[in-house]
């Protein structure tokens, strides 16, 4: 069922457009991954399905059963509702019949009212909250607040006194909880530590409605989609697969299209020439000829379509200052505290010459001011931290406190590269796409990944052999993203990086520090290799933690009962997609023209969907009871 779709839609902003000829589909399975570089026209496209931003050409039709879910991302909700409170307004409808039921329950005990229509009232009443999942709305906004990072301890929070970040996640557990069937999310990793967007993943790999979702998250988009959007250069291109399978798809029609143009313009250069001969020989004939060469060019012209070529790719490079010995950094025992609150302890780091280590750990581990300690920024409360002889540390901050928002882009640059001649700076610049007057925009008036750019050029010409990055890739889009790692995987010297994007650190790390509540581990590998690392240490302590007493007899009964629930769970799941597949057949049936006066086979057709139609009811609440009880025994 195609949920809605747009046709040849156009937005200009004032005698500019942004983009044209904007076509595209989205059905009740698509889940799809939305990419561009920044301010390609990806939000606006959002805000324009939503009904939020007009357009100035083209249709979108949307289908009468759909229901958008929108999550923008500088989404900043205001309410006075407590965290639990707020999630809990998705489940108005449930909580009112639950009200309603219990009322109704009260009335039939005391024989207050009509019996038998209250009796009819509440088995009506009773079948719409088993269909909207009511006996698990609870468990469901529990789970899912902890899953997007927060403690019990915040659920009668009010909203109103979260930072920015905790709102937004408010706002998505509330959406992803919500009755809507196609959800448009902006960014909606942004915000999320890695546990938080791997809980994000498996709550959208069994979503049962579809979703485009704006991200630049590559690793996310990988586990998650199964369509591509493109918005580049005003045009959108659809592409099947997730985002690595889309990149080889593009890879292949780029070339296709330089192939296709150098073939044509060889083609109508030939022609040319033929006309050319003709016309200087200058016959009847030889006219006649030129005449005919000359539309079989005017149509090959026509047809032609030069390539979009990358005009503006970002390339760089670190380069690593000479000397420092084999001990970067080396920390005992460290550990932070504010205010009498401990931040994180006994922080024990050796990082030696040539590492590229990332940092990670949950937010609010204490990972930023454990970088600010290495940096000088802080000075610890408790142990000891040794920088290496002749080490010279570059430093990139998240939150970019380095750039003074007073001052203009050269400004800032110059001020700190005094010795840099006026050239230098803008060459600099330019490499990051500052050009011409660019260079004299405000700081406080430059996007997030502008103001991204204008400190990584900082550090670009900074002489150092110990680079320290806090978050580098936020703000970035892909393409920036992807120029950074190339420039980071040729540089020489020694990282140190925080980062919750998996796809970037997958490409760098060859060693990970975890720091979790239990302290400092570390990890030899990438993302990947941390993570397999980490199950099979999570597999070992459920191991050992598993009663001892029980009998063989015992433990194999209980592995036979939970290999059953498993199976029977999985095959309902089947059961319940092949029953909706044979429903979704039999409508496209009853809608052919072919059957419309043909009504005993109409009612046939009719009499078999609803037997379907009850068949998925009945499995739905095996399923729900399946799930129950997987939950509670902690089936995986």
């Amino acid at each position: 069922m195609v949920l809605l779709n747009g046709t040849n839609l156009k937005k200009m902003f004032f005698d500019e457009t942004l983009f044209s000829d904007v076509s595209f589909n989205i059905a009740d399975k698509d889940k799809i991954g939305f990419v561009g570089i920044n301010g390609a026209g990806k939000s606006t496209l959002f805000k324009i399905i939503n009904g939020m931003s007009d357009y100035d050409d083209g249709e979108i039709y949307k289908n009468k059963l759909t229901k958008i879910g929108y999550l923008d991302q500088y989404t900043c909700i205001e309410s006075d509702n407590t965290v639990m409170g707020e999630m809990l307004t998705a489940f108005s409808e449930v909580i009112s019949i639950e009200n309603e039921l219990e009322g109704i329950r009260y009335d039939i005990e005391n024989k207050i009212g009509d019996i038998d229509a209250l009796v009819k009232r509440q088995t009506a009443l009773q079948e719409r909250f088993a269909e909207l999942d009511g006996y698990r709305y609870k468990s469901l906004v529990r789970s899912t607040l902890i899953g997007l990072g927060f403690s019990e301890d915040d659920f009668e929070r009010r909203v109103d006194t979260l930072s920015g970040g905790q709102k937004t996640r408010v706002s998505l557990g509330r959406l992803l909880l919500s009755d809507s069937n196609l959800l448009l999310l902006d960014e909606p990793t942004n915000h999320l530590d890695i546990a938080s967007v791997e809980w994000l993943e498996g709550f959208l790999e069994n979503y049962k409605g579809a979703f485009v979702i704006i991200s630049h998250d590559r690793y996310f988009l990988d586990r998650v989609t199964n369509r591509t959007f493109e918005m580049e250069n005003g045009k959108l291109r659809t592409y099947n697969g997730s985002y690595s399978e889309y990149i080889k798809q593009r890879e292949i029609e780029k070339k296709t299209e330089e192939r296709n143009y150098a073939n044509t313009q060889r083609e109508i250069d030939r022609l040319n020439a033929v006309i050319e001969q003709q016309r200087r020989w200058n016959r009847e004939k030889n006219i006649k000829t030129a005449e005919s060469k000359q539309k079989v060019v005017d149509k090959l012209e026509k047809t032609l379509v030069k390539p979009v070529y990358d005009t503006e790719d970002i390339r760089f490079s670190f380069k690593s200052s000479p000397g420092g010995g084999n001990d970067v950094l080396i920390t005992e025992n460290l550990g932070m505290s504010f205010d009498g609150k401990r931040i994180f302890s006994g922080c024990d780091i050796h990082i030696t010459k040539g590492e590229k280590v990332f940092l990670l750990g949950p937010n609010g581990c204490g990972k930023t001011t454990l970088i600010k300690n290495i940096t000088g920024k802080y000075e610890p409360t408790v142990g000891e931290l040794k920088i290496g002889a002749n080490i010279q540390i570059g430093y990139y901050d998240q939150i970019q406190e380095n750039l003074n928002p007073t001052k203009d882009v050269f400004s800032e640059l110059h001020d700190e590269y005094p010795s840099f001649t006026q050239t230098e700076i803008r060459n600099a610049l330019a490499v990051f796409l500052f050009r011409d007057d660019d260079v004299f925009k405000e700081i406080k008036t430059l996007s997030g990944g502008e103001r991204a750019r204008v400190e990584l050029t900082k550090l670009m010409l900074k002489p150092a052999n110990f680079l320290v990055m806090d978050e580098p890739t936020n703000h970035l889009d892909i393409e920036s993203r992807e120029a950074l790692e190339e420039a980071l995987a040729d540089y020489d010297g020694t990282m140190l990086m925080v980062s919750h994007d998996r796809y970037f650190i997958n490409k760098l790390a060859d060693r990970i520090i975890y720091m979790g509540t239990d302290g400092i581990k570390s990890y030899i590998g990438n993302y990947d290799d941390f993570s397999a690392k980490k199950t099979a240490d999570a597999s070992v302590v459920e191991e050992a933690e598993k009663p001892k007493n029980l009998d063989y007899q015992e433990q194999k009964r209980l592995q036979a009962e939970k290999r059953r629930v498993l199976n029977r769970f999985a095959k309902v799941e089947e059961l319940i997609s092949e029953l909706e597949g044979d429903v979704e057949k039999l409508d496209c049936e009853m809608m052919n023209p072919a059957l419309s006066a043909d009504f005993t086979k109409l009612a046939e057709l009719s009499d078999e969907k609803e037997a379907k139609e009850a068949e998925i009811l009945e499995l739905m609440e095996e399923w729900e009871a399946l799930q129950t009880e997987i939950e509670e025994k902690g089936y995986q």
